[in-house]
């Protein structure tokens, strides 16, 4: 499998694109580090948080064995027909401009359909969209955690034929190691652009 077979795999119909809506997005803090590069802040506490989830060596991780530098997480499944492989493939494309400008982000595919996603199968989605890529599985349960932690949507619809669709929310995040949450990117937002914006919190840490 390479990146353009995975952008181009066409399992099921159309997805879901639905961003966060109950987020509420507040001016940044004044005397936050980051201050200059963030578009906005979340109310209510920071995205993100602890989680135990399955990645594609089949080895339990935690988000600190994850995030041991700026990362740029994306929950999505690996049989969503358009919007996940193409959104990956952005962030991919971010993370390679950063790479040529001497910066170092790990992209991170968490999925949201754990009954078809084994770690085999998210470990190739993630070895085909980025060679630092890491994907992570898990159980039901595991996902959930991890899910609400980044307060992300996700249902799945009934199957159709054996086959079925998953309602997800499309955001990507930037962790940073000790800091946590800094950034969110909505989809439309352009490789470039956001290479030039993570490769802001990068120069600020």
């Amino acid at each position: 499998m390479n990146r353009m077979i995975a952008i181009g795999a066409a399992v099921v119909a159309v997805a879901f694109v639905g961003g966060i809506g109950a987020l509420t997005f507040l001016n940044p803090n004044k005397d936050d580090q980051f201050a200059q590069c963030r578009s906005g802040a979340v109310a209510g506490g920071d995205l993100g948080g602890p989680f135990e989830l399955i990645n594609g060596a089949g080895e339990t991780v935690t988000e600190a064995d994850v995030i041991t530098e700026p990362t740029l997480i994306y929950f999505g499944y690996t049989y969503c027909p358009d919007v996940c492989p193409l959104d990956v493939d952005r962030n991919a494309q971010a993370v390679e401009m950063l790479e040529e400008r001497g910066m170092s982000v790990t992209p991170v595919f968490i999925t949201v359909d754990p009954k078809r996603d084994t770690p085999e199968i998210v470990g190739e989605f993630a070895d085909a969209m980025h060679p630092k890529m890491i994907g992570l599985t898990g159980s039901e349960t595991q996902v959930k955690v991890a899910s609400q932690a980044y307060r992300t949507y996700y249902k799945a619809h009934p199957p159709v034929d054996g086959e079925y669709l998953v309602d997800h929310s499309t955001f990507s995040y930037l962790m940073m190691p000790e800091v946590g949450f800094v950034e969110y990117f909505r989809r439309e937002m352009t490789p470039d652009v956001m290479a030039e914006k993570i490769g802001c919190f990068v120069a600020a840490s």
